[in-house]
């Protein structure tokens, strides 16, 4: 029932595709990160809160319908439904049923509830499209409440010592967990344009989050301030108003030995949208698929782990979707 083809994954049963690399008639979208919501096809079908932000960034005249979770609709036969992904806000898994098969493209996605995205639902399914951006064991992710901790400690004692605080994270998805989070009794929270953007486009769709947008904000009000800034202010000039001033990144890839140091940073938080190693297991065994296909990151090494471990029929498939460290540090607005 599903095709990969050149232009991306494909349904021929309801002739569309979900999220294509290239543009297509007609296109369903599980979140609006840049490697998996592209410009230039005809329609979009995508969940509710992701209207906006489809919009923001693709244009504001694209041709766009929205459902919600569990809402389902028939497309020459399939039923096609969007269920939680747990990624980011307004992020899906696409269930696509025909003639009693059930397939499941789950986009980019993870267990860990971080109070912002819906949680993940794991669907039941005969073929499961799972990506594998941390698919290996030494991805083992603290919880979400250690993680807060830290970044609030990191913060305080970055108040104390006379520093102003940057956190780096990506400005859809990333920043927003990191805002939820923040607790604002420590001091001022302020957004880079980037991440005041999304926040406005998101708050079209009934969602706020804290933080001011930086507009020639006097230096003195920052003293002691969290910034919140893209991976792209990474070295760049925009970051010397704030000195003194310490800097961290938050992604799954500080699991890594020398992470922090090939960023440039004072701290690496270990903040992920994705499944960790057991969160993989836990979600593809949930499903109850046989056949699996293991998309972007650690493909050949997570497949032949599904295949001996779980005894599943697992296989890798190329895409354009992005897993790579150096990739995290491209800005995707």
């Amino acid at each position: 029932m599903i095709q990969f083809r050149p232009e991306g994954i494909y349904c021929p049963q309801a002739n569309v595709y979900i999220d294509p690399w290239l543009p297509v008639d007609k296109a369903i979208i599980t979140h609006g990160h840049s490697d998996h919501a592209r410009w230039g096809n005809k329609s979009y079908l995508c969940h509710r809160l992701s209207k906006e932000i489809l919009k923001l960034r693709l244009g504001q005249d694209i041709a766009i319908q929205t459902v919600e979770y569990n809402e389902a609709i028939i497309m020459n036969g399939v039923k096609v439904s969007l269920h939680p992904a747990g990624h980011i806000i307004g992020s899906a898994q696409v269930r696509l049923e025909y003639q009693g098969e059930v397939w499941v493209v789950s986009g980019d996605y993870k267990v860990f509830n971080d109070g912002v995205s819906t949680p993940f639902e794991p669907v039941k399914c005969n073929s499961f499209i799972t990506e594998s951006t941390f698919g290996l064991p030494i991805y083992d992710f603290d919880s979400f409440t250690e993680v807060y901790a830290d970044m609030n400690n990191w913060w305080q004692k970055n108040v104390d010592e006379g520093f102003n605080s940057i956190i780096i994270g990506y400005s859809l998805g990333k920043a927003q967990n990191i805002l939820q989070h923040l607790n604002s009794s420590i001091g001022k929270v302020y957004l880079h344009g980037a991440v005041a953007n999304v926040n406005d486009a998101l708050r079209l769709s009934g969602l706020d989050f804290k933080g001011e947008r930086l507009n020639g904000t006097d230096k003195n009000m920052l003293k002691g301030a969290a910034i919140v800034a893209p991976m792209s202010a990474l070295g760049s000039p925009w970051l010397r108003k704030f000195k003194p001033y310490r800097i961290a990144v938050c992604s799954g890839w500080m699991v890594l030995r020398g992470a922090r140091r090939r960023y440039g940073v004072d701290k690496g938080i270990v903040l992920s949208d994705h499944c960790d190693f057991k969160q993989l297991n836990y979600s593809i065994t949930e499903t109850g698929a046989e056949n699996i296909y293991v998309t972007h990151g650690y493909q050949t090494i997570y497949a032949k782990w599904l295949r001996e471990a779980y005894g599943l029929n697992a296989v890798e498939v190329k895409t354009w979707f992005e897993a790579n460290p150096t990739e995290d540090i491209k800005e995707e607005l």
